[in-house]
């Protein structure tokens, strides 16, 4: 199991973008970003018909690449070398248990993960990428392994009691998010207007504007506030809250991609995880990395994609 988050917070900086759970941009930190989208969505549920041979190419040979994107917690090289993260220490644990004993990381930009995969750059996509519709599009997605509430950044004792988005637009706070955060969204859901929220960087600029007093709030993902924010003597990171979209409670989910002729590989993939799932190992494996149980999910690829 790889080290705590700690000892690598400065190691990256990522692009931000909106198509992803855009969640973690590094530098300092754990970075994250979108993506593009994939291939018929009832291929969640189905089979091609072979299922492909990846997964003997694979046992044979004893190695599965996995696409990166250089994202703490979710899949990056740390400072001594090595491969870690959520997304490849939940692959060492699952592709052993199908007969691969290597895992080899193919580093990437996060938006060139699924072209790269389906032009055979590499096996699988191990980023923790988010499952939406429109990747379900171009590649066919693993059940979620995390899900991804949203929190805040606020002052120290979270003097106006900002907890939700109504929370803050009934306090006419003022808030920042990062650059193509999914949270935009979520705000405008909530009624503020794009054009009043302040847009910076990354989640470490965001705390540098609720610490200066700039903002009330930067909104993030869970996980993204809660280690910016843990080191701080101005701030603080609020309990994570559901967002709603389209009046609905807006679930976002993580999950491991694979190329849509590869259905029998996903499948056993599948298998594994929802073994991990009961015996609350595939918690274990990622907490070092800052996830929680209010990250677990019980969620699956097909009711992501929206088939």
């Amino acid at each position: 199991m790889a080290p705590p988050l700690g000892n690598d917070l400065h190691t990256v900086r990522t692009e931000h973008r909106h198509t992803r759970r855009s969640l973690l941009a590094g530098l300092a930190a754990f970075g994250a970003a979108g993506a593009l989208g994939a291939t018929g969505c009832t291929r969640v549920a189905s089979s091609g018909k072979n299922g492909g041979d990846l997964l003997d190419r694979l046992r044979a040979q004893g190695v599965v690449r996995l696409g990166i994107a250089g994202e703490i917690p979710f899949g990056y090289i740390d400072r001594d070398g090595n491969l870690t993260g959520e997304a490849p220490e939940l692959a060492r644990v699952i592709f052993k248990r199908l007969g691969v004993d290597r895992v080899q990381p193919v580093p990437t930009e996060f938006g060139s993960l699924i072209p790269g995969l389906n032009a055979q750059q590499f096996d699988v996509v191990a980023a923790g990428m988010y499952v939406t519709p429109d990747r379900c599009e171009q590649v066919i997605f693993a059940d979620p392994d995390y899900r991804m509430p949203d929190a805040f950044v606020v002052r120290k004792g979270n003097p106006l009691g900002l907890h939700t988005y109504a929370d803050a637009l009934r306090r006419h706070a003022k808030i920042a998010t990062g650059t193509g955060y999914a949270q935009i969204q979520h705000a405008v859901e909530a009624g503020f207007k794009e054009s009043d929220l302040v847009i910076v960087p990354d989640q470490v600029a965001g705390l540098n504007a609720v610490e200066s007093g700039r903002v009330d709030l930067f909104t993030g993902t869970a996980v993204t506030v809660r280690l910016v924010a843990r080191g701080s003597a101005k701030a603080e990171s609020t309990r994570p809250f559901v967002a709603l979209v389209d009046g609905k409670p807006k679930a976002d989910g993580g999950a491991f991609a694979f190329r849509p002729t590869e259905t029998r590989l996903r499948d056993a993939f599948n298998a594994e995880l929802h073994k991990l799932r009961r015996s609350g190992e595939l918690y274990r494996i990622v907490r070092p990395f800052g996830f929680t149980r209010a990250e677990m999910t019980t969620l699956t690829a097909k009711e992501l994609c929206g088939s």
